[in-house]
């Protein structure tokens, strides 16, 4: 796959020359001006950027080049930006590498030693994110087990070390798998409460009749089947965490008594007359917009204000750029090792691709899911996309006629469900909706052939 490169320049005419000089070895973006340009970083995360300093609305003077490369290395202090300037502006070009430029050019621009210059950062800058990941996995201690070099989840790192020592309760926002327990297990691990007990409850998985008991505990005889006094949740957590998963489902009348509880920090069981004091932190998470909730009356604005005094919004891993490949090789010797699959097998290149150009809907766990099970149902030393159940953005590209298209969407379809039931025909034509023979006459038309290592 060509890396991507970002052109700034406010001259079509230099765009155009080095998008034709460039492209064969580089996906060439460009931009006329800082505008875009950060727009087009922002969706692409540019490891090298070629810029111009003279860019509008005052192409004369170096200021919006200078205030472009101060944006991106804001965003990214890793980005390798090459400086493009006039001969009579050399020290322009020196005060933006002393700003952090990576190196700089003069006009006119020499095709081949921009050349050489661009392949001696995308090296380096490889090599620095390889590092990074190594790192990342070397030293997962650092971030409780959770891994991740995308500034969303950086930030997310640093937000978890300076909420832990505080009591404030936290609102944990993200899509399911994002992975909002690990980031409440980490603020607790890193919490004075570490010693604490940390009890989760999940409010969408407990029917709303039983939910109460669980939460606040209930005493002898307050319903029928109550034949013994028993704790809730909340006192469980004594000295420690409480985590609340879903807290969208939480129902109306239970918001009320937890808003009690964040208040004043007591309890009743249910069927109880005592106030119970109890000592514990609420972590929250949902998946849920909140607001709307609150807008439709569903949720209550002053429960809202008490949990979500410190927000944290995990980004999805569709978000989370070169996160999938770092997570996909860390899953992949975690499951070869489990499995006992040495020397542990790798990705192919349409593999990776395809990770890459997944939208991710189930996030983490389904990235997580789908290596587990490559590991297990791969043949050879090389794990496939068809392991993954994925399709290659790669070949898709190719296919040209729909009858072309149809056929790899069989083919990827018939192999998945085959693999799935161990090359047993019958299992696979049921799941399949089709009959044996049909089944059987469409491995012969589109090639697939079993294994010799099948079961």
């Amino acid at each position: 796959m060509k890396p991507n490169l970002l052109i700034v320049d406010d001259d079509e005419e230099i765009r155009s020359q080095l998008r034709w000089a460039l492209a064969d070895h580089y996906n060439v973006h460009s931009a006329g001006d800082r505008l875009l340009a950060m727009e087009l970083w922002r969706q692409h995360r540019f490891p090298v950027v070629v810029l111009d300093l003279g860019l509008p609305p005052r192409p004369a003077d170096p200021d919006e080049g200078l205030a472009t490369l101060n944006a991106l290395l804001e965003q990214d202090r890793n980005v390798k930006v090459i400086i493009v300037s006039g001969q009579g502006e050399k020290a322009n070009a020196l005060r933006a590498v002393a700003d952090g430029a990576y190196d700089f050019l003069t006009k006119p621009v020499d095709v081949d030693e921009l050349q050489v210059i661009l392949r001696r950062a995308f090296y380096l800058s490889e090599l620095e994110r390889e590092l990074r990941q190594l790192q990342a996995i070397r030293g997962n201690e650092g971030f409780e087990g959770m891994l991740g070099d995308c500034p969303g989840m950086q930030a997310v790192f640093q937000t978890v070390r300076r909420v832990a020592p505080s009591d404030v309760p936290v609102l944990i926002l993200g899509e399911s798998g994002t992975g909002k327990e690990m980031v409440a297990r980490a603020i607790h691990r890193r919490s004075a409460r570490r010693d604490g007990p940390f009890v989760p409850i999940n409010c969408g998985a407990i029917p709303e009749n039983l939910l109460e008991s669980e939460l606040f505990g209930h005493e002898r005889g307050a319903f029928t089947g109550a034949i013994a006094q028993r704790k809730g949740r909340l006192e469980m957590a004594e000295g420690g965490t409480l985590f609340l998963d879903e807290l969208g489902e939480l129902p109306l009348p239970l918001q009320v008594k937890l808003l009690r509880f964040l208040q004043e920090q007591t309890i009743e069981r249910v069927g109880g007359r005592e106030l119970i004091t109890v000592n514990a932190r609420v972590i929250a998470a949902t998946n849920a917009d909140l607001k709307k909730a609150m807008e439709a009356g569903r949720f209550r604005e002053d429960l809202y204000y008490r949990v979500a005094v410190v927000v944290i919004q995990l980004p999805p891993l569709r978000e989370r750029g070169d996160d999938v490949v770092l997570l996909a090789r860390t899953f992949l010797r975690r499951f070869a090792t489990e499995t006992n699959r040495m020397p542990a097998p790798h990705f192919s290149p349409a593999a990776l691709r395809a990770l890459q150009r997944h939208d991710w809907p189930g996030n983490v766990r389904e990235l997580e899911n789908r290596v587990r099970r490559a590991v297990i149902m791969a043949e050879g030393k090389m794990i496939t996309a068809e392991d993954l159940e994925l399709s290659d953005p790669g070949e898709a590209a190719g296919l040209r006629t729909l009858r072309e298209i149809r056929e790899a969407a069989e083919r990827s379809a018939i192999l998945s469900a085959l693999r799935r039931h161990h090359w047993r025909v019958a299992p696979a034509a049921q799941e399949l909706d089709v009959s044996r023979p049909t089944l059987y006459e469409l491995m012969n038309r589109l090639g697939i052939q079993r294994p010799p290592t099948a079961e």
